[in-house]
């Protein structure tokens, strides 16, 4: 080869590379870049997350994010360019960019395939919102063929892997859509949207399609496993702010209670009978007839003194939240005020029918009207009301009932009503996100001395900042119901949020004719009640018939006392439930984790729906199935009554890679194996990972009626472990400011030591001096519920570390 010719391959290359070169402009965050007519940017969010932002050559837009809070970090990475593969990298993660197709891949640092886009998938489908031209659209992934992922929000479809489906994403009353999965290979995806958006699982493709955008904007985030992703996600969308201890005592609602003297009636039986609760609720038409439709008004005549109603509950060492809706009838106040700033939406919503008889009178329309949360000053005039009405008296919480909102008779016109932020259509998924974060932010610019409580019935991305356990909906009492509010809760929890819980019991029961009569009903009640111990919330709620305790016998009765027993199981595991909360708040962990998140390269146990764990070594095993109620044929009459001659099993399957002690036996239990446990009506199958140090709290009717001056400590021996004991005042925001305190226990196994570490922090009314109880639980001693007659040690702690040998 002539050095002519040499010179001419030279200039060629250099031509080439400077081509190249061109092809993309690098940023502080990342790059930016057109491929085939689509203007693209990569955004470094921080080392593990990266921000993809597509839209039409030349289409200028802003786009302002309603659930990533996040601003990007600088984030040192390095590019690399060889041929048309482009690599962008940090120190967690590495992102290719193939700058003749725009196809983008995602990898580990040390060059694992993640995730890649299909090849030209991104979609841009003219779309005409309400007069306004934009786009539909779309973007596909390739999937690894058994790849599990997990979130999605809150179906009742009973999966726990959320492969090969199709979901059409639009906010209902018993499903809640997050547009975020979660994958086994450790990192998660945001689909950052909020118009209706179909997700789609084949064999092929992994897809987001949106009915309206201006672009295409996701988010990628690699974290390692199931919670360093979940800590990407709430990085980027809000930290969870603490509940108040009494939020998890146990909770007594219906629809509804018709009177002051009724729910206040309620509180005092459970008192008079011993049974502990902390929470009641009052739900709708407090307010009067539904002309009047959520005026946060006492208007009812049976609702004569509200302030003294408030005053009762707390008297009785209780607290109590009350309804309020996102809709307003038209002779409120609320509604007059909003309607001259045009914050009311025209679409049919709860109730139809301005007269209370059942069916409805469409000939009396009612008028109520949905408000426009995305409106900054209808968020104002809604706060306004609701403190001067309500929070005022003393109300300790909200429930934010048709947070997503009702929505009937819908029409696709419906979502051209206009919002503050443009069309409904382009925001209707995130509309609970904005009620439940208008409550939040108004109270916490009132006070920081009583915590928000919400809890409401729909959810989106980010919610977590706003104080809010979402309830999975007016379910039908089932026990398929039962089975399907596990994988539902534990998916929602895998998006970053980790407060949820499902009406103990179910709502409706209108396949339990004979209500509390039907002996199948009672006893799904009884496996709904065990369940309900487990969950971030223990609520039990309905209509068609009360769920009191009271409604199903007296002490003695078998189902009475079942019940009784999950109530005061919740009440003993309060230290463990509100440490592993605060460990929610302040390590972004998760309460209730399915067994993906600490059983990862345990296949068996990865779409396991019935079975999880409650913090770290809790594994809890509802029963989902009926035992003990028969068919009695009489004549033409079939009725199901109670059979409890012989014990019924169910079989549970524990996750390898560690021993597992039965809570109520003590009997330790290799684990990668499945058993067969006996379930007697009044026991749910529980386990604890050996390793476990387990504080159980004093007998109490409230959550505060005791100091944990006294606390059992259970160790579970079988492998190291360490737990930390977390607390503060209980309620108000302190702990924000550093007034809380941590003990952490250790255990060696193989000296048999237990180190009860030196006391970290402070707070207001802090224990100087108490007693730990500690018991070695073995198959002899300290199982179950039963109040241990001798402990192993008796420990004084003052604050200083102690060490003892058990």
């Amino acid at each position: 080869m002539n050095k002519k010719v040499i010179s001419i391959l030279i200039t060629l290359l250099i031509l080439i590379g400077s081509i190249q070169a061109q092809t993309y402009q690098k940023t502080d965050l990342g790059i930016k870049s057109t491929i085939n007519s689509i203007d693209m940017e990569i955004q470094f969010y921080n080392s593990s997350t990266v921000r993809v932002l597509k839209s039409p050559a030349g289409r200028t837009f802003e786009k302002n994010s309603l659930s990533v809070i996040k601003t990007p970090q600088k984030t040192n990475f390095e590019t690399d360019q060889i041929g048309n593969e482009l690599s962008l990298k940090s120190n967690k993660i590495q992102v290719n960019l193939n700058l003749e197709n725009g196809k983008i891949s995602f990898l580990t640092y040390s060059g694992k395939l993640l995730l890649n886009e299909k090849e030209n998938s991104a979609v841009f489908t003219d779309f005409n919102d309400a007069g306004n031209k934009t786009y539909s659209i779309g973007q596909s992934f390739i999937l690894e063929k058994d790849e599990a992922i997990y979130g999605l929000g809150i179906q009742q479809q009973g999966k726990m892997i959320q492969r090969n489906l199709k979901l059409n994403m639009i906010q209902g009353n018993t499903d809640d859509y997050i547009p975020f999965f979660l994958s086994i290979k450790g990192y998660g995806l945001f689909w950052d949207n909020y118009s209706p958006t179909i997700f789609e699982d084949n064999p092929e493709i992994t897809s987001f399609k949106s009915e309206v955008g201006e672009c295409v904007d996701y988010y990628f985030m690699y974290g390692g496993n199931a919670d360093g992703v979940i800590a990407q996600m709430r990085n980027l969308t809000g930290q969870a702010p603490m509940f108040p201890l009494w939020t998890y005592g146990y909770w007594q609602s219906k629809e509804r209670y018709k009177s002051q003297d009724e729910l206040i009636e309620v509180i005092e039986k459970y008192r008079e009978l011993g049974i502990p609760i902390d929470g009641i609720i009052q739900d709708w038409q407090y307010w009067g007839n539904n002309y009047l439709w959520n005026a946060m008004e006492f208007l009812n005549e049976e609702f004569y003194d509200p302030q003294k109603m408030v005053d009762d509950v707390h008297n009785l060492n209780a607290h109590m939240i009350i309804s309020i809706w996102n809709s307003f009838g038209p002779m409120t106040k609320q509604f007059k005020e909003l309607d001259q700033i045009g914050a009311l939406m025209d679409f049919q919503t709860w109730p139809q029918s301005g007269s209370q008889k059942w069916p409805p009178r469409m000939d009396y329309p009612s008028g109520v009207r949905v408000y426009d949360p995305y409106n900054p000053q209808a968020r104002d005039i809604y706060w306004k009301y609701l403190n001067k009405g309500i929070f005022s008296l003393g109300m300790d919480g909200w429930w934010m009932d048709s947070s997503e909102p009702d929505h009937l008779n819908f029409k696709p016109s419906d979502l051209d009503n206009q919002t503050w932020l443009g069309s409904f259509r382009k925001v209707r998924n995130a509309f609970p996100l904005m009620t439940v974060g208008g409550v939040y932010d108004h109270q916490r610019s009132v006070t920081s001395e009583k915590r928000v409580f919400i809890l409401t019935r729909s959810a989106f991305a980010g919610q977590q900042r706003y104080a809010a356990n979402t309830w999975t909906g007016d379910v039908v009492s089932s026990w398929k119901a039962l089975r399907n509010q596990i994988s539902g809760g534990l998916n929602f929890s895998l998006c970053g949020i980790p407060h949820w819980n499902s009406d103990i019991g179910g709502f409706f029961l209108w396949e339990y004719p004979k209500k509390l009569n039907d002996a199948d009903y009672r006893e799904l009640y009884v496996r709904w009640i065990q369940f309900g111990a487990f969950c971030p919330m223990m609520r039990s709620h309905g209509t068609d018939a009360p769920r009191e305790i009271y409604q199903f016998g007296k002490k003695g009765d078998i189902l009475y006392d079942a019940i009784e027993k999950s109530i005061k199981l919740r009440y003993s595991l309060l230290p463990y439930i509100y440490s592993i909360s605060w460990d929610v708040t302040a390590n972004q962990s998760t309460m209730t984790r399915a067994l993906v998140m600490d059983f990862a390269n345990d296949k068996d146990a990865l779409d396991i729906n019935d079975e999880y764990m409650l913090g770290k070594a809790l594994l809890v095993c509802p029963v989902t199935a009926p035992m003990y109620s028969k068919k009695n044929v009489q004549g033409k009459d079939t009725t199901n009554v109670e059979d409890f001659g012989e014990i019924k099993k169910q079989e549970i399957y524990l996750p390898k890679g560690t021993d597992w002690i039965d809570f109520w036996t003590g009997d330790k239990i290799k684990g990668g194996q499945k058993v067969s446990k006996d379930v007697p009506i009044d026991i749910i199958p529980l386990y604890v990972k050996a390793g476990l140090i387990l504080p159980i709290g004093p007998e109490v009717q409230y959550a505060g009626e005791k100091k944990w001056d006294n606390l059992e400590i259970r160790v579970y021996p079988g492998a190291d472990g360490t737990f930390v004991l977390y607390e503060d005042e209980f309620d108000n925001y302190n702990y924000e400011k550093g007034a809380y305190s941590t003990i952490t226990f250790q255990w060696d196994d193989a000296k048999k030591e237990l180190t009860i570490g030196e006391r970290k922090g402070s707070f207001p009314g802090m224990l100087e001096e108490r007693k730990f109880n500690i018991v070695k639980v073995s198959a002899d001693a300290g199982s179950g519920m039963e109040i241990v007659a001798k402990y192993d040690q008796v420990v004084i702690y003052k604050g200083k570390e102690v060490t003892v040998n058990l």
